[in-house]
């Protein structure tokens, strides 16, 4: 077979069509992700589209980035496509059984960095994808934890990644509504990203968020504090004292949230804000009962 290679599409064409194909499927940096996208198909750098531009596509390469570029039109995240995200400096598997970590939740990585003594063992509720607990350990050489999912699919992408990063000695998981599987141990610290969105506010997400990343980890399908509850009532049994829990919070949540603590069991208790000052994490000390 012969190919005609002057037909073949080149880059910069290609970047001009995908980049109206997003725009008109509602993407907000449209061109910004048709380069990302094309430079994922093409296993190339950015530069490397940039400096070639007139770089004929393959068949095999056109096609796969055509793929790329329909899911993506659909809404699918890119994270779910590429497979990947980064996060406090790491690189994790994502799957569409886990939420896709974002920047806000590495506030629980460095409190929990901070606050963990030697030869620490925390316990992480809802683990996902491992992206807390993996970036605590790869940063903490002498800690050990215990990582609680509902989800099987979850746990197996979460020990994926703590075998990427080299810490899954260190890391056991659980299969567990919250705290169900735990008997009497006790741990230095408690750590989540709880699902904490209202129902009432899950059908006006982003599309990549409601229609691809799993509802369970989302949403309580209540009011978005029936989980968070729940953690902050059960979590004294497992910690010791003078012991921490942190554990991220939705918007608008931080008063009641506070409401819930009580000052029999609970020594202190904070509010942290993100870098977008939006109230993000609760960290509070358990006393000495």
């Amino acid at each position: 077979m012969i190919i005609d290679f002057a037909n073949l599409p080149n880059i910069f064409k290609k970047l001009q069509e995908a980049t109206e194909i997003l725009q008109t499927s509602g993407i907000s940096e449209p061109r910004r992700e048709a380069i990302l996208l094309l430079a994922f198909a093409l296993q190339k750098d950015k530069t490397f589209l940039i400096a070639h531009s007139e770089y004929k596509l393959s068949t095999e390469e056109e096609n796969r980035f055509q793929e790329f570029l329909q899911r993506r039109a659909s809404r699918e995240p890119f994270q779910y496509i590429t497979g990947n995200q980064e996060f406090y400096g790491l690189d994790f598997q994502v799957t569409p059984d886990v939420l896709i970590p974002r920047p806000e939740t590495e506030l629980i990585v460095e409190n929990a960095i901070k606050l963990l003594p030697e030869k620490a063992r925390f316990c992480e509720v809802g683990i996902g994808s491992g992206c807390i607990s993996v970036a605590i350990l790869h940063n903490v050489k002498t800690a050990h934890a215990v990582g609680l999912d509902i989800s099987e699919n979850a746990l197996q992408v979460a020990e994926k990644n703590a075998k990427r990063h080299k810490v899954s000695d260190r890391l056991q998981l659980k299969i567990s509504d919250v705290f169900e599987v735990l008997k009497n141990e006790k741990f230095d610290l408690v750590v989540s990203n709880p699902p904490y969105i209202p129902r009432r506010d899950f059908k006006i997400l982003q599309a990549e968020v409601r229609e691809f990343e799993p509802t369970i980890a989302l949403t309580d399908g209540k009011n978005g504090l029936s989980i968070i509850e729940k953690i902050i009532k059960d979590a004294p049994r497992f910690l010791k004292p003078y012991a921490f829990l942190l554990m991220e919070i939705g918007f608008n949540q931080a008063a009641e949230v506070k409401e819930m603590f009580s000052p029999n069991i609970w020594q202190t208790i904070e509010i942290l804000p993100d870098l977008q000052n939006i109230p993000r994490m609760v960290k509070a000390l358990k006393s000495k009962k």
